[in-house]
């Protein structure tokens, strides 16, 4: 248990207090080499950072997270109008706690076990361990009442820590990946321990109904609380009402206008262009965007057009498939696995179907900057999204609110969080690989005017919900208490 940080410090060693506290397992920055080699931050990309930042800036905000290199103790520090509370990372943590428990636990058991998750004792000891540092930075740095906002499944124990040591403060917690089943999430030893540190928040927040509904079903099976619509009702040592613990739907989403501005700079349009003419100007450009990670359905992805161009349907130099596969977790076995299963299959295809003049799949295992990502998106016809399990998909939307042409298909997963948005896309299940072959025929195939019909649409969706309108309806609802949950959440009855 933490120490209590409400009682007031002595003038010499008062830290400083923040109103806003977001608890996340890195720092929204990145060390780079600045002039004459001197190591210098700057902001990292991404939607949460873009969401956040305003926030901070506007509310007396801080950020607690690990800044990315182990064993480097760092003092809090300014960056953006940001202030910056690092956690220190052992190599062992990053090992246990971090490739260890989060991504060869937590990350398949919450993807429907896609690859079987690993129980090791070792590894959920440095978790709990872990999770206490991330706490007691937040609970130092939190204003009496304040408002603390932790992200993701890396640190779920933090809430109910926090609660104990700082029962002033408001706390959120967000959920960014899948929450499974309690079919799926019984098999977790510690499945009990793992709910009460959720439960210690005020508000969770899933990407789909059917996230939070699976939450609340397993904490009324294996912690036996009252479930009550989407509130869990907790009680006091005496077994009177103490207080609730909602859970409801805020699905995240995508700083859309910016990507919508980018796709009107001429420059990206020209390389675009550029991009078209360097693949040979093929009739139909498939695009797959994705962090090598076997969620992602990509190897699916790769059969179902390789069989396409072995019936025929497709033909090297008419269609080009685009797979930029940005490198994750390498130093994890699966992962390692999965990359040569890609590399070995898009050699496969590229073997058997390439010309002197046209290749059939061109493979990036890079990432790239934004603009050129907007470029990507702007000269592919089809937009391949096929994860087996997702809590959202942002690459969708990105997709979705660059082309302001109306041009270009959206192939989509129904398993990802975004189905449940952009209802407009050609909906697909990835394990039916006739389906999938089906799905993106009818995107080949599809007359312009419908093609331009349905993205009107998935565009009004994108750029009406931004990343800023999630952040802003999560906190309203996280500090108005209010008892309806953003989106109507059913708890079924259990199997």
């Amino acid at each position: 248990m933490l120490a209590n940080q409400t009682a007031p410090d002595t003038a010499e060693t008062a830290p400083e207090r923040f109103d806003f506290v977001v608890v996340a397992n890195r720092l929204p920055v990145d060390r780079i080499a600045g002039p004459d080699d001197k190591p210098q931050w700057q902001r990292s990309p991404g939607g949460l950072v873009t969401a956040l930042a305003p926030v901070m800036q506007s509310a007396d905000g801080a950020w607690v997270g690990w800044h990315g290199a182990p064993d480097e103790e760092l003092a809090a520090f300014s960056h953006s109008d940001m202030h910056l509370v690092p956690v220190r990372l052992s190599s062992e943590d990053v090992e246990l706690y971090y490739e260890g428990f989060s991504n060869s636990t937590l990350w398949p058991l919450y993807h429907d076990v896609i690859v079987p998750p690993e129980f090791h004792r070792t590894w959920w000891e440095r978790y709990k361990r872990v999770n206490a540092r991330f706490a007691e930075a937040a609970a130092r740095t939190a204003a009496p009442g304040a408002t603390v906002w932790v992200q993701d499944y890396q640190l779920q124990l933090v809430p109910r820590l926090l609660r104990e040591s700082r029962p002033d403060l408001r706390i959120g917690f967000f959920n960014h990946i899948p929450f499974p089943s309690p079919e799926i999430f019984a098999q977790m030893p510690w499945r009990r321990i793992v709910l009460e540190g959720l439960i210690g928040a005020d508000l969770i927040g899933f990407q789909r109904p059917s996230d939070a509904s699976n939450f609340l079903r397993s904490v009324r099976r294996f912690n036996g609380y009252t479930v009550k619509g989407p509130a869990v009702q907790l009680t006091d040592d005496d077994d009177r009402p103490a207080r609730t613990c909602r859970a409801e739907a805020h699905p995240i989403s995508i700083d859309s206008r910016t990507v919508a501005e980018l796709a009107q700079d001429p420059a990206i349009i020209e390389r675009s262009i550029q991009i078209r003419a360097e693949l040979g100007n093929p009739t139909t450009i498939l695009l797959g965007v994705d962090r090598l990670d076997y969620t992602k359905g990509i190897r699916h992805r790769l059969k179902a057009y390789g069989e396409l161009l072995a019936d025929r349907q497709l033909a090297v130099g008419d269609a080009c498939l685009v797979q930029v596969a940005s490198p994750s977790r390498e130093s994890v076995a699966d992962y390692m696995q999965l990359k040569d299963q890609v590399e070995l299959t898009v050699g496969g295809i590229n073997g058997e179907y390439d010309t002197m003049s046209h290749t059939a799949v061109r493979y990036l295992h890079h990432s790239y900057p934004q603009r050129e990502m907007v470029a990507l998106y702007l000269a592919a016809d089809i937009m391949l999204v096929t994860a087996l399990r997702d809590g959202m998909n942002l690459v969708a939307k990105e997709f979705v609110a660059a082309h302001a042409d109306l041009r270009g298909v959206l192939v989509l997963s129904e398993f990802t969080g975004a189905a449940d948005q952009l209802k407009q896309a050609v909906l697909v299940n990835p394990h039916d690989i006739d389906g999938l072959k089906a799905g993106i025929m009818n995107a080949v195939n599809m007359p312009g005017q419908e093609a331009a019909r349905r993205m009107r649409l998935m565009r009004r969706q994108v750029l009406q919900n931004d990343v800023a309108r999630w952040s802003d309806t999560f906190l309203g609802s996280l500090n108005s208490g209010a008892e309806e949950p953003a989106e109507p959440v059913a708890v079924g009855g259990e199997a």
